[in-house]
């Protein structure tokens, strides 16, 4: 039962680590949106 227990904590850790690495993409990606964005109304400007 603890072997189960385990492998059932491992798996929704590494799950866990997906999760936030998959956030974190996301989060650079907006912010280099928000970046282009900002360069193009300056250069406008």
């Amino acid at each position: 039962m603890k072997r189960v227990m385990l492998i059932g904590l491992t798996l929704c850790a590494l799950a866990a680590c997906e999760t936030i690495e998959g956030a974190g993409k996301d989060i650079s990606k907006a912010g280099q949106a928000i970046s282009s964005a900002s360069r193009d109304v300056q250069s406008s400007l």
